[in-house]
């Protein structure tokens, strides 16, 4: 059985892919999707693969690193 936590990243890929009117709610989207990532990984991989939960510490450093970039670029954007 598929739990409403399992489809929040697939909810926000779609909707990624469906809708892309503005930059900035594109990151949001993208915020959301690395957020809920952060959130999956531990509850799936807990009981199978005690060792790997720790890769949901590095997807949030990406999804920092992707944040600043985002921003970085929305910051460059909004000057030119």
């Amino acid at each position: 059985i598929i739990s409403l936590i399992q489809l929040i990243p697939v909810i926000i890929v779609i909707s990624l892919v469906s809708q892309q009117t503005h930059l900035l709610i594109t990151l949001l989207r993208l915020e959301g999707l690395t957020l809920s990532l952060v959130l999956v990984i531990p509850v799936t991989l807990r009981l199978r693969y005690p060792a790997l939960a720790v890769c949901s510490v590095v997807i949030l450093t990406l999804g920092v690193c992707e944040a600043s970039l985002g921003l970085a670029l929305l910051v460059i954007l909004t000057r030119s």
